[in-house]
């Protein structure tokens, strides 16, 4: 495979990564209210995402890859709220660990990460077709 390809391939690998990293928080903002339905029930949980490198067998390039989507354990804030239908018995309801700033910075940072990779990507495509224009 040309080092072009090969190029290519690891800045869609770094999209992919970064626009499921985008979904991610995509949910956990839609979710940023999502409590539980029965007192004293969890509400939702933010979710986190890891990245890991993976060698491309055929280049020998490193890739990167969703590793995992996790939990964040962190508690829960409570919200004194005693007519919500998932409030305890002193009233106060379980809210989500999402935080706004942090999912803007994220989705701040995915974006820009994926800005960089698409760059590159069009860098790679651009060069293969000036290449392919010296050759004719």
């Amino acid at each position: 495979m040309d080092p072009l390809s090969s190029i290519g391939r690891i800045a869609a690998s770094g999209m992919h990564a970064q626009g499921r990293r985008l979904q991610v928080v995509a949910e956990n903002v839609a979710n940023a209210e999502s409590t539980g339905a029965t007192p004293g029930s969890d509400p939702f949980r933010r979710k986190t995402i890891a990245f890991a490198e993976r060698v491309d067998r055929a280049t020998g390039a490193s890739m990167v890859e969703v590793d995992r989507i996790g939990r964040d354990r962190s508690d829960f804030d409570l919200r004194h709220d005693p007519a919500h239908p998932a409030a305890d018995a002193d009233g106060y309801v379980k809210m989500p660990n999402v935080s706004a700033i942090l999912e803007m910075s994220d989705m701040r940072e995915a974006v820009r990460s994926y800005e960089a990779n698409l760059g590159v990507y069009e860098s790679a495509r651009g060069m293969r077709r000036r290449l392919v224009d010296l050759l004719r």
